[in-house]
């Protein structure tokens, strides 16, 4: 199965990555011992040069990856009526061990590109590039990330057998079944709702103060992380019972099917996109802003949080559709 075009071309965008962070990795360490931006010596002009072309090769590989995520989501779909047992991409992950893990590492390594990107982003609004080597520094701490997911990734491909009888969703995502699903499945519903809307106030409350705060906006990328869970564990528990009207179902990716409208991207792009945003908001906290950017950051840090404000309202409002929608079918 692993000369299946999707897989093919997940695989090669995976080994591009690799390639690409493996060899930008090295010129990080270097760029990260000797990089002065106030020097006119000719090896710290050279670090400039090269950094364009390093950082125009980051930006494309690790925007792919965040994109091959949703390709590898759809195509476990699209493959699960291949396998005995599967009934959507839940069957098609757990056909071997690695299907999940894959999954876990390549949300992480998007997150973390994402964070890379967000942080580059804000390094070229500064007249001397004052990020430079923080970005790189972060870059060094992907690479392995990027690695595990290459190597996990193609474990699972390699290891795809039609043979295998695998268990699905209606056996993985029910309260006797044991194990994280199980205790997501079971989670009571009123509790849910409760993190998942009272949630809401709380990143409102600190998007505001983060505007003036810095301990504020570190504050604010821990809660996303947090809201993050939070969000899956009632998309889980709560939602998708709502969305398939049958309250025993808990699965998350079934919403991502055309029967039940893409519902589920409705649900995950603008949650990934709260979450990243706010993720990127820390990194760039992490430091004191630099002289050069003292002008320029303030209103990136805005769009930041306006960004990751409205990704996390789009999902809630979006999740408490469903459920209003699904009341007035069965109960009129």
């Amino acid at each position: 199965m692993i000369f299946h075009p999707p897989i093919l071309a997940i695989l090669i965008a995976s080994t591009l990555s690799l390639v690409t962070l493996v060899w930008a990795s090295g010129f990080a360490a270097r760029l990260v011992r000797r990089w002065d931006v106030s020097s006119g010596h000719a090896g710290q002009i050279a670090l400039e040069k090269r950094t364009y072309l390093v950082s125009t090769a980051l930006v494309f590989v690790l925007a792919l990856e965040a994109v091959s995520l949703i390709l590898f989501v759809e195509n476990a779909e699209r493959m699960s009526v291949l396998f005995v047992g599967a009934m959507c991409a839940i069957g098609t992950l757990n056909v071997n061990a690695y299907g999940f893990p894959a999954l876990i590492l390549k949300v992480a390594l998007f997150f973390g590109a994402a964070v890379w990107l967000i942080v580059n982003h804000a390094d070229g609004l500064g007249r001397d590039y004052p990020l430079t080597r923080f970005k790189y520094g972060l870059l060094i701490a992907l690479s392995p990330l990027v690695v595990a997911v290459a190597a996990v990734q193609f474990a699972y491909f390699y290891n795809l057998r039609a043979d295998v009888i695998t268990s699905c969703c209606s056996r993985v995502f029910v309260p006797n079944a044991g194990g994280l699903e199980a205790d997501l499945s079971s989670l009571d519903p009123a509790l849910a709702l409760a993190l998942l809307f009272g949630g809401l106030g709380v990143i409102a409350a600190l998007a505001l103060a983060a505007l003036r705060w810095r301990a504020a906006r570190l504050a604010y990328a821990i809660a996303s992380v947090l809201y993050f869970a939070i969000g899956l564990s009632a998309v889980i528990s709560v939602v998708s019972p709502y969305i398939y009207e049958q309250f025993h179902h808990h699965c998350p990716f079934c919403i991502l099917k055309p029967e039940y409208g893409y519902i589920g991207y409705w649900l995950y792009l603008p949650l990934f996109v709260g979450t990243a945003s706010g993720l990127g908001l820390g990194a760039l906290s992490l430091k004191a802003t630099p002289t050069s950017l003292q002008d320029a950051l303030p209103p990136y840090r805005r769009r930041l949080i306006l960004a990751s404000v409205a990704g996390f309202g789009l999902f809630g409002a979006v999740a408490l559709l469903a459920i209003l929608r699904s009341n007035l079918i069965m109960f009129g």
